[in-house]
């Protein structure tokens, strides 16, 4: 492993490069902030390929290749004629948080439990977002379906919303009800079924989900008021 010196050194030449390009590259030139989103999107999921199928030799490269779009949209940052900021404003900002939200690693707080970390975690994140007035604030609709689907559910459990789609379950008779998957893998193969179902039916399955996800953000939103006005009384 290199030395922290050394790993510093590569990552200022690494910005170095990237200033470079952008100097120098007639295409790279005309990039902006949305301009690259595709390449973040494409960079992300070739990522996730390497972390789950990929070699080592593969991780590794894929991770540079996102390390180049946190920098390449750095260095498009740092020429903003009004509100600049670079890569080194992204990694102070980066390191603040991180400290703050580690209190048990850089402060007198303690946690011995994963759940205990989380609790920390949280109430940095609280205390720093408080300008927020719903769970839903910051979670971005953009997410894949099935991801914010997750997001979605964990968020409701926040306001103590009982997960929509598992109550409607319970309703159905022993009869109707689908069987319960008992592995990742088993989850995967129901997930699979259910598209299948979607398309011998001409259904759309990523609209379905996130027709039914706005329907439970509506819920979730409700939930909030109503217990803001309880809190009025």
């Amino acid at each position: 492993m290199t030395e922290t010196a050394g790993s510093s050194d590569a990552l200022r030449e690494a910005a170095d490069t990237m200033r470079a390009v952008r100097d120098r590259c007639v295409w790279t030139q005309q990039i902006d902030h949305r301009a690259l989103v595709p390449y973040l999107i494409e960079e992300s999921a070739e990522l996730i390929d390497a972390v789950e199928e990929g070699s080592r030799a593969e991780l590794r490269e894929e991770l540079g290749d996102l390390l180049w779009q946190v920098l390449f949209h750095a260095e498009i940052a740092s020429r903003d004629p009004d509100e600049p900021f670079d890569i080194d404003d992204v990694a102070r900002g980066l390191t603040d948080k991180m400290v703050r939200r580690h209190p048990h690693v850089f402060g007198d707080a303690v946690a011995t439990t994963p759940e205990e970390v989380l609790v920390h975690w949280n109430a940095a994140k609280a205390a720093e977002k408080n300008e927020r007035t719903s769970v839903l604030d910051g979670v971005s609709e953009r997410m894949p379906s099935l991801a914010l689907a997750q997001k979605l559910i964990g968020k409701a459990a926040q306001v103590d919303l009982p997960p929509t789609p598992r109550a409607l379950s319970e309703e159905r008779s022993d009869e109707t009800k689908p069987a319960e998957p008992r592995s990742e893998a088993e989850l995967g193969d129901t997930l699979l079924e259910l598209v299948a179902t979607a398309r011998e039916n001409g259904w759309d399955a990523e609209r379905a989900l996130r027709e039914r996800l706005r329907r439970l953000e509506g819920d979730i939103r409700a939930t909030e008021a109503a217990s803001r006005r309880d809190e009025i009384r």
